[in-house]
């Protein structure tokens, strides 16, 4: 069932594109204006779904330049506050539904909890200082994880997901415990994320994801997708590490592109997500 939300999403774009397709058509043939219509309401709807961590990006991004040296609260806090804000209008207004936010909850914890270990450990470090904070992670870093529960949980409904061989829910959690664990595990023992790559493929392998765009149905891999979606979160981490939100060893000294193998951590990560979200948005099958 779509949301009420994502329902008047298609509502309004019914009565903005007519006007737009018709003036392509003078200009255009008709199957390119479709094309092209279809393309622009994907981009459309993928935003959408991105609501929540464009607005968190969009807050590193303007601190970073206009952000007071002299508030009284620190740049950090700051941005506590603002997606503590954010979060709470979702729910208000029911862009986020209070089952999905528990679960995006829980990987927040589940985040903030990898953060610690991993700061310790030297993997990065948050360069400035701040009172809300657990070790040396700001509280604000749990809602980076949040927001790519947020963003699966609005697609699969803006996109009205559905499924071809999806695995049952039991293999794929333990996959994800499994994932999760290696990102502690590797730092004293085998690092087994190739094996988790592997395990990931054969599991998803046959798995098909069906969505609607706008006028068509399409249809692609699952693993494909799982890709597609890391490829944009390394992106925004590296908008984010130009705003020197975090720091990679060799980033203090000047700032340059994160490493692609940080793909391979995002795309396992990813999945974690993924799963958490299926625990309150059950795959459904595809006609």
């Amino acid at each position: 069932m779509v949301d009420a939300h994502e329902s008047r999403v298609d509502q309004t774009l019914a009565q903005v594109l007519p006007p737009v397709e018709a003036w392509l058509g003078r200009l255009i043939p008709p199957r390119l204006t479709q094309a092209l219509i279809e393309f622009l309401v994907f981009g459309i709807k993928q935003a959408w779904a991105c609501l929540f961590g464009g607005l968190l990006l969009l807050g590193m991004i303007v601190t970073r330049y206009v952000y007071p040296d002299t508030a009284p609260i620190a740049r950090y806090d700051f941005l506590v506050i603002y997606a503590v804000a954010i979060q709470a209008v979702f729910l208000i207004t029911r862009l986020e539904r209070p089952s999905e936010a528990v679960v995006i909850l829980i990987f927040h914890i589940v985040g903030t909890a990898m953060e610690v270990f991993k700061t310790d450990a030297g993997s990065w470090i948050y360069p400035e200082n701040n009172l809300l904070r657990i070790g040396g992670v700001p509280l604000f870093s749990g809602f980076m994880y949040a927001a790519v529960g947020s963003y699966f949980a609005r697609a699969a409904r803006v996109f009205e997901f559905r499924w071809r061989g999806y695995p049952r829910i039991w293999l794929t959690l333990a996959l994800a415990c499994g994932i999760y664990v290696n990102f502690f595990s590797h730092h004293f023992v085998w690092d087994v994320r190739y094996a988790l790559f592997a395990l990931t493929a054969l599991i998803f392998w046959r798995t098909r994801v069906y969505y609607r765009v706008w006028r068509w149905h399409h249809q692609m891999p699952l693993l494909i997708g799982f890709f597609l979606v890391s490829v944009f979160i390394w992106i925004a981490e590296n908008i984010a590490t130009f705003t020197a939100i975090w720091l990679y060893p060799g980033q203090e000294a000047g700032w340059h592109m994160v490493s692609l193998q940080k793909l391979g951590s995002w795309y396992l990560l990813m999945i974690i997500s993924w799963v958490l979200v299926t625990l309150v948005q059950r795959p459904q099958p595809a006609d």
